[in-house]
């Protein structure tokens, strides 16, 4: 007998119902999962449950390894995810036919820039790892110096953008004590959000761009959900515009 489609919209009865989930059924909101759960959303996809926010959004804003692998042709140029030592020495290789020296790592679910480290070399980074200090997997990208940080909060047709910026500390977040300053993006910039955006399948989210001294501009990283602080719209507003985007792609499934 058939039945109407599900519409969960909390993880306990998610994890009640999981088993019991057929085609169609949609999820609302972001799982709640363990890094050991995580395949969880591969099972659901497989199964043709919708989720909203789509699963490969949820996974990416997991990972920044993951990130890295969807969102290369945008990030600064031999931005690369490194899974072991291997992956390491081919960069080594490939940095210094570039003569790049001074590179940064970030490790792969740190947040906040608690896991972004500033090295010499890649050499550095490989002494490091191979010694057991600086754990397996991580992004290894060029530093970029005298570049700016602009964060974007992109929400559906709504969208704003400001500088981040700590003339004490290469790390620009506002957590680190970084100050905002609200900046208007080019086309170009729009045009590199929605690509992003629409090859990771993120409804809404925050970019983090990055531009360089010479006047381009690169994705650092992209997430679901973000800090608002040092932007313009308010913790309410904001709830509410993620609200509308749940609510109309709801609507677009259950037609």
């Amino acid at each position: 007998m058939s039945r109407s489609k599900l519409v969960i919209r909390d993880n306990s009865t998610l994890r009640a119902q999981y088993n019991s989930l057929r085609q169609g059924d949609i999820i609302v909101g972001r799982l709640r999962l363990r890094e050991s759960e995580e395949s969880l959303l591969l099972d659901l996809c497989e199964r043709n449950v919708r989720l909203i926010p789509s699963g490969l959004s949820q996974l990416a804003s997991r990972s920044k390894t993951l990130q890295t692998t969807l969102f290369a042709p945008f990030m600064l140029p031999l931005t690369c995810s490194i899974h072991a030592h291997h992956d390491l020495i081919a960069a080594i290789s490939e940095y210094q036919k570039k003569s790049i020296t001074a590179v940064v790592t970030k490790l792969d679910r740190r947040n906040a820039g608690m896991g972004v480290h500033l090295w010499r070399s890649v050499e550095e980074v490989f002494t490091h790892a191979s010694l057991g200090n600086l754990p397996f997997p991580f992004v290894l990208q060029p530093f970029e110096a005298e570049c700016r940080d602009i964060r974007v909060v992109a929400l559906g047709d709504y969208i704003e953008a400001y500088w981040r910026h700590n003339p004490h500390n290469f790390r620009n977040n506002l957590h680190h004590g970084g100050q905002s300053k609200p900046c208007k993006l080019s086309a170009e910039q729009i045009k590199l959000c929605r690509q992003v955006m629409a090859r990771g399948l993120f409804p809404y989210g925050h970019l983090d761009i990055v531009l360089t001294k010479e006047g381009k501009s690169y994705l650092g990283e992209v997430n679901l959900r973000g800090g608002i602080h040092g932007a313009q719209i308010s913790p309410e507003e904001y709830q509410l515009k993620v609200d509308a985007i749940h609510q109309q792609l709801l609507d677009d499934y259950l037609k």
